[in-house]
């Protein structure tokens, strides 16, 4: 009988990573392999992601000290926590030396493979149409984006896997959704016609890729990879699917770029006009290459799935 497959896991509390822990705990019912997954945080995974072979450990990435002896044992690291809002500083304390410290504590223990979450927001603003993966030369724009471009270089140095995914959606989604609806309430048209391409990736199909990273037998070399559904959205059928959902309003008019920024400029609201371009006007990446490598089929795309998040959705857009 083969020993137990060991997989580490940080970031298990949060939009993707809770996602992950399941599939990993899917995965093992399914291929009949023992899997034992160790989450590492601040706090303990919600009760119902309990399952046979999933322990928590309380670690902070901000203090080096309690990473210590985190990750032995463990055959695999799969990194998702990551700071997103917050100054440099902060930013930087948790994606960059957090991520740092943890990898040398992988390297310590001899840990053979290493998975590590990203953003295709390293780019920085655009637009972007179809680029491979640093076909251009990363301009991150925010803290965030700036320290975890920087927290990719530890994870490449020691051997992982860096994933940059684009526009995440499902349930859960905080940010991309929500955004949207402000913008809509704001600017209440069709953005330069709809016709913007956007890489997304519905949050369980992207879990289900690094749960395949986590799992297979091999893995790709290192590298990065983008991570999005290899066939870009344009905004306008996002945003469409979604009115059709009732998630968002329908819009009546187009509207020239132009006019957009110049309505946006006058409403005042909390997404700025670089969040703007990244929702609506060309931020598309060619990503078929990993679902290739893993043989992991991509499923049929984010908005496909829209249908199954939208009462999440609806829900979390009433209580806003």
């Amino acid at each position: 009988m083969s020993r137990p497959l060991r997989i580490v896991l940080t970031g298990a509390t949060g939009f993707v990573g809770s996602r992950v822990l399941y599939g990993l705990a899917a995965s093992a019912r399914e291929s009949g392999r023992e899997i034992t997954v160790q989450t590492l945080g601040r706090a303990a995974p919600a009760p119902s992601s309990a399952a046979p072979g999933v322990t928590w450990a309380p670690v902070d990435l901000t203090d080096r000290g309690s990473l210590r002896n985190a990750v032995s044992g463990a055959d695999v690291l799969v990194h998702l926590a990551s700071r997103i809002s917050g100054d440099e500083a902060q930013c930087a304390k948790v994606n960059v030396e957090g991520t740092a410290a943890l990898v040398d504590e992988a390297a310590r223990w001899g840990v053979g493979r290493i998975v590590h979450l990203s953003t295709a927001a390293v780019y920085g603003p655009g637009p972007h149409r179809g680029i491979t993966v640093d076909e251009i030369a990363p301009a991150p724009v925010s803290a965030a984006s700036r320290t975890r471009l920087a927290g990719e270089k530890p994870v490449l140095a020691a051997g992982g896997i860096v994933l940059r995914p684009g526009l995440v959606l499902g349930a859960g989604d905080r940010w991309v959704v929500p955004a949207l609806a402000e913008l809509m309430d704001r600017v209440p048209a069709r953005w330069d016609g709809g016709r913007g391409l956007l890489s997304l990736v519905d949050v369980d199909d992207l879990a289900r890729l690094i749960t395949t990273l986590a799992t297979a037998p091999d893995a790709p070399a290192s590298g990065v990879y983008h991570a999005g559904h290899p066939e870009p959205v344009s905004n306008g059928d996002l945003m469409a699917e979604l009115a059709a959902l009732d998630v968002l309003p329908a819009a009546e008019e187009n509207w020239t770029w132009e006019a957009c920024l110049d309505r946006l400029g006058r409403v005042p609201g909390r997404v700025s006009e670089r969040q703007f371009s990244l929702l609506a006007q060309d931020h598309w990446y060619r990503s078929d290459e990993i679902w290739r490598l893993t043989a992991c089929p991509p499923g049929p795309g984010a908005v496909a799935r829209l249908a199954a998040a939208a009462p999440w959705y609806r829900s979390f857009l009433a209580e806003g």
